[in-house]
């Protein structure tokens, strides 16, 4: 089976039980292979989720028998600093944290608007855009600073 295949199957699935499916890949690691299902969902992916959708997938994917020969299935979350590697993923990621790369210059700033040409930042209250067919790379970012309230209310009880 194709990976493209195996990806708009194990898409719709996940659909039916409330996951996005941010990647799928099939790759060799010593001499196993390894069928990596990453997923998400908009308000992001805990060890629960993981756990669910692993314990879902298992008889999904021993069904359709994707892979010829052993291999195993690994479902992870696409992490917190996630590339943004679609239109619609950097849609999804306004109002966020993000870095992004280009030829040039790289920025981190507050995604406030995308329109498919042109990606607006706010980098220290100023408004950046960057041309999408400049970037070489779009990721969330991690915002420690924003943080630091969590930190004293917690020190505080």
């Amino acid at each position: 089976m194709q990976v493209q295949e195996i990806k708009e199957k194990v898409k719709s699935f996940l659909e039916n039980i409330g996951f996005d499916l941010y990647d799928l890949e099939i790759v060799k690691e010593r001499k196993e292979t390894i069928l990596r299902i990453y997923i998400d969902k908009t308000e992001g992916v805990n060890m629960d989720d993981v756990v669910l959708a692993t314990q879902e997938l298992n008889p999904f994917i021993d069904e359709l028998d994707p892979i010829e020969g052993e291999y195993m299935m690994e479902v992870s979350s696409p992490g917190a600093e996630r590339e943004l590697r679609t239109a619609e993923a950097i849609k999804h990621a306004i109002n966020r944290l993000v870095y992004v790369e280009t030829f040039t210059q790289n920025f981190e700033g507050d995604l406030i608007a995308f329109d498919g040409d042109t990606l607006t930042l706010s980098i220290k209250n100023k408004k950046v855009k960057v041309n999408y067919i400049d970037v070489n790379l779009i990721r969330l970012a991690i915002d420690f600073r924003r943080r630091k309230w969590l930190v004293k209310i917690f020190l505080k009880h």
